[in-house]
């Protein structure tokens, strides 16, 4: 297997009905750590929690199907929904479950679209979930409504609605690199080999459709085909407002932004919360110093 800086772990691979493998690292022993990561980022995303969880925790660590080193279909060969991710994860953690892993107990790390998956994935099995780690991402409807916030909105509508759209997709590999820059993703550059690393699954046009596919699925007002779902997850989210939680939140992030962060303070009332000015979207890369120890701390004293 190629080898990441920072990423020294053995793969494993589920295989789905139909064939499909998906990738996930599976380090350390404990009670289990889920990594749900978003779009356009993969397991890459959480080395540096691994790293510092798997001497006490089993951290889990799934790429989602057409994303990281899981296997990359075609738009024909795979439905690449909000439900499909959320199927694919209850899947994996079934197979982990009756490999051994404990049924309940689990604590789910989630940031950007790991959010409403794994979100949608607890409201499933509520008792398997103990605690919750939110970072940057959001389980419910926008709090600003059906509009997009301005300066997203005529890129968004481009990206999701036209042919130029499809072909920064999947001809420059426009979001995922977008993603890797200042000050869209981050607000500190990145390492030249990082983010190479962060973009080597995304090599070439075939390989770019899961990250095309999950901003078309973007539920942005009722009719939109992944809005029941986010709907739903956010009615349930009050099952989960008693369970330990920490928010860590990088203020500089474009799309989600401190009326998320506040929506995420009225529904876990009691969750300790850690904010930095200074961190963009990928906070684990912007301010890893500052909330990699704090959820270490979490986890350990909970």
């Amino acid at each position: 297997m190629t080898r990441f800086p920072g990423y020294p772990f053995a793969s494993h691979w589920h295989a789905h009905p139909g064939g499909l493998r998906q990738h996930y690292v599976d380090e350390g022993a404990g009670a289990p750590v889920l990594f749900v990561h978003g779009n356009p980022s993969w397991s890459y995303l959480w080395r540096r929690p691994i790293l510092a969880l798997r001497d006490r925790f089993r951290c889990v660590a799934p790429d989602h199907i057409g994303m990281g080193l899981s296997d990359k279909p075609a738009a024909r060969e795979y439905d690449h929904t909000f439900a499909s991710r959320v199927d694919d994860l209850d899947a994996l953690v079934g197979h982990l479950i009756a490999r051994g892993a404990p049924e309940r107990g689990w604590t789910l790390v989630m940031h950007d679209w790991g959010g409403p998956i794994g979100m949608a994935w607890a409201c499933r099995h509520p008792g398997r979930v103990a605690r919750l780690v939110v970072l940057n991402t959001a389980a419910f409807p926008s709090p600003h409504g059906e509009r997009v916030r301005l300066p997203l909105r005529a890129p968004l509508w481009v990206l999701r609605r036209t042919r130029l759209g499809a072909r920064l997709f999947l001809r420059h590999n426009l979001f995922a690199r977008g993603a890797t820059w200042r000050p869209l993703g981050v607000r500190r550059r990145m390492p030249a080999d990082v983010r190479a690393a962060f973009l080597a699954p995304y090599d070439r046009p075939e390989h770019r459709v899961a990250v095309q596919r999950f901003v078309h699925d973007i539920p942005l007002r009722p009719g939109d085909r992944a809005w029941p779902l986010l709907e739903g997850t956010g009615r349930r989210l009050d099952r989960f407002a008693g369970l330990p939680a920490f928010v860590g939140w990088g203020l500089r992030d474009p799309v989600f932004d401190p009326a998320m962060l506040a929506e995420w303070r009225r529904r876990l009332p009691h969750a300790r919360v850690e904010v930095c000015r200074r961190a963009g979207h990928y906070l684990l890369e912007d301010a890893h110093e500052r909330f990699v120890p704090a959820i270490r701390a979490f986890l350990t004293e909970t």
